[in-house]
């Protein structure tokens, strides 16, 4: 088990009694919950070899509840994370120990679907997946598309910018969303953006989209609804080596053709994929591609040609075009479901998340091979291709004593390479507590103290979500004194918010 809270993250008091007794004037019996073994469900995300109970769980019904825990919280200086569906991968959802948990899960409602305007209101519980089935009936669904939409909610899709298998063409959350309403630290309720094309003022609105909850609790947010494509034909391109799909990917982007989404995933992973869903994935190949075309039938079919020639260029083993909506979902399931299916392959895995330039996709994916070889732990790639979102999963088994941590040094490791090659630590899993060391090698000093003035003007006590995704300067200061990084460190002498 990592450590979580280090002692300057935690420097709380809370009178545990008082605050049940003040948060109890406002919530249910049932909606207040104490006992460790009810608070047990809490106690981590879906990274869970991060595990902490907090003092007290708050799941309120209304917004006016919501109000009441933040503003109690305030005036007694209590730290608070809010939670949606609990799927965030970086510990962002990681509760306090000296703080209230505040979960969202009963803000499931999707309250309007406006087809004319193309747009839907909803709570932050709302499943990233129920929004477009609600707006199927009208031709219209919602394009960012994790793979876990069928459990994650908008509300946590906003607070880490989710993407998913689309957002190559389509965007990311921030690209998606119209308007969001949030409760700030002392119970105000703010609203963000708007339903127009531009809002008055600063965009705040993409401030707070993959802010990580450290600047309010969402409690509404509207987002913007496509029509349905007319036509959509997805290929599967096998090839022999990494090396070469990783520079298919490259040459596709480069001859000027955007797809609705470009997916890789290795020889690993195709095997667990294949075995778990059974997809019709090739499973003697080293890497396969997955290209999905979408806009009107012309476009598409002069698309597919030109995607199958740079294919053949780039040596592929074989090219698939799926032959009916049957094929194509299969294509698509056995994406979908890669990281339950190495779930069965491995006592437990880590997953990782880091964008590149897609120039270095070939030697990043070699580069990710000698780490494991030099770690002696297997690692599974499964990926956005097209915009560079890498997702390797580290295999380990979080019984052997170590091995979690040794697994957590590797993934360091990894997300050094991305920010090394010109790339980011997080894409859309966000930093949490999973890579705050790692901020450390992306940001330097002053750019780290502007992220903490943003805070700071949101949540001038700094209780929102605190010890996550902004790291201490002492913390960057130790980091860097224990390894050797690229670019300007932190320094320590700089007062901290």
């Amino acid at each position: 088990m990592a450590s979580v809270y280090r002692t300057e993250d935690c420097q709380f008091t809370v009178d545990r009694e008082a605050l049940i007794q003040r948060l109890g004037e406002a919530l249910q019996k049932d909606s207040l919950l104490v006992e460790d073994e009810a608070m047990r469900p809490y106690e981590c995300d879906g990274l869970s070899g991060y595990r902490q109970m907090p003092q007290v769980v708050c799941i309120p019904d209304t917004i006016e509840q919501v109000r009441h825990v933040l503003r109690v919280c305030s005036d007694m200086g209590v730290p608070v994370v809010a939670r949606g569906a609990g799927t965030s991968l970086s510990a962002g959802a990681l509760p306090h120990p000296q703080g209230v948990l505040l979960s969202l899960a009963k803000f499931n409602q999707i309250l309007a679907i406006d087809a004319d305007r193309r747009m839907a209101r909803l709570q932050p519980g709302v499943r990233n997946l129920a929004i477009s089935e609600a707006a199927a009936p009208y031709g219209l669904y919602y394009a960012p598309d994790p793979s876990s939409q069928i459990a994650c909610s908008i509300g946590g899709n906003v607070a880490e910018n989710a993407g998913g298998v689309h957002c190559l063409k389509y965007g990311l959350t921030v690209h998606n969303i119209l308007e969001v309403t949030m409760v700030t630290m002392d119970g105000e309720l703010v609203t963000l953006g708007s339903e127009a094309l531009d809002s008055a003022g600063y965009d705040l609105m993409a401030a707070v989209t993959g802010s990580e909850g450290m600047l309010g609790v969402l409690v509404e947010i509207k987002v913007k609804l496509l029509p349905q494509p007319p036509m959509k034909d997805v290929l599967l391109a096998s090839f022999n080596d990494v090396e070469t799909a990783g520079n298919a990917v490259a040459g596709i982007i480069a001859a000027g053709i955007l797809p609705g989404g470009l997916e890789m995933m290795d020889g690993p992973a195709i095997q667990a994929a294949e075995d778990f869903v059974h997809a019709g994935y090739p499973t003697d190949v080293a890497a396969i591609l997955i290209c999905e075309l979408d806009g009107n039938a012309d476009d598409v079919q002069a698309q597919r040609e030109r995607v199958c020639a740079l294919l053949e260029e780039a040596s592929a083993a074989e090219i698939r075009v799926a032959k009916d909506d049957d094929e194509r979902a299969r294509f698509w399931a056995g994406r979908k479901a890669a990281f339950p299916a190495v779930g069965r392959i491995s006592p437990d895995y880590y997953c990782i998340d880091g964008t590149i330039p897609r120039k270095h996709l070939a030697h990043v994916l070699n580069r990710m091979q000698e780490l494991s070889e030099e770690y002696g732990q297997r690692v599974v790639n499964v990926f956005h291709a097209g915009d560079g979102n890498l997702h390797p999963l580290v295999l380990y088994d979080g019984n052997v004593p170590g091995e979690f941590e040794r697994t957590e040094e590797l993934g360091g490791r990894i997300l050094e390479l991305c920010v090394e090659v010109g790339g980011t630590v997080t894409g859309e899993h966000g930093v949490g507590m999973e890579k705050i060391n790692q901020m450390c090698v992306q940001f330097n000093t002053p750019a780290l103290n502007q992220f903490r003035a943003l805070k700071h003007s949101f949540d001038p006590q700094g209780l929102l979500n605190p010890g996550k995704a902004i790291p201490t300067l002492n913390r960057c200061a130790e980091f860097g004194a224990m390894h050797v990084h690229h670019g300007e460190l932190p320094h320590p002498d700089i007062p901290r918010y």
